[in-house]
């Protein structure tokens, strides 16, 4: 049972037993109230209402608040958390999802090629950083890729892609 009296409004702590009003629940998570009441308008969330017709969450809407707030620092929008909550079905869940992974998978190799840089000036012996091996190799790969104009059939929406050209 949830219960958070100690020192509240009424309208903010246990109303029901084991609910919360929207401040409380609010402040459990580090929100402001109005993001409540927007994911409700979403959809997102279903709170019972008490006899006065103020807001009280249980148990399943603390559950919920929290998934929703992972959902977000995995990357995925409000709408993409609404269409994934209403689906049980697997194969339309990975529909969803598998874009959100390709695209995070990018982001993360994006991400490495960074720290591989910004390690190799840290780790160069060189008083001049153009002239450390890892650096010289980044910048010769770059020199040799042009993108083309032809699209290439396995790419999204027929996007341009980089191809390495031999030097001349």
């Amino acid at each position: 049972m949830l219960r958070l009296n100690v020192g509240m409004k009424s309208s903010e702590g246990d109303g029901d037993a084991g609910t919360l009003g929207i401040g409380a629940l609010a402040a459990r998570f580090g929100l402001a109230t109005h993001v409540l009441r927007h994911w409700e308008a979403m959809g997102l969330l279903h709170p019972a209402r008490d006899a006065g017709g103020r807001r009280r969450y249980g148990a399943d809407d603390l559950t919920r608040v929290a998934t929703i707030l992972v959902l977000k620092e995995a990357g995925l929008g409000l709408n993409t958390i609404r269409v994934l909550s209403a689906t049980a079905d697997r194969a339309t869940r990975h529909e969803i999802l598998h874009p959100t992974a390709e695209e995070l998978r990018s982001r993360i190799a994006a991400a490495q090629a960074s720290l591989e840089l910004i390690e190799g000036g840290l780790n160069c012996e060189y008083e001049d950083v153009t002239q450390c091996p890892g650096y010289r190799r980044l910048i010769a790969e770059r020199i040799t890729e042009r993108i083309t104009e032809r699209s290439d059939p396995r790419s999204p929406a027929g996007e341009p892609v980089a191809e390495a050209v031999a030097p001349a």
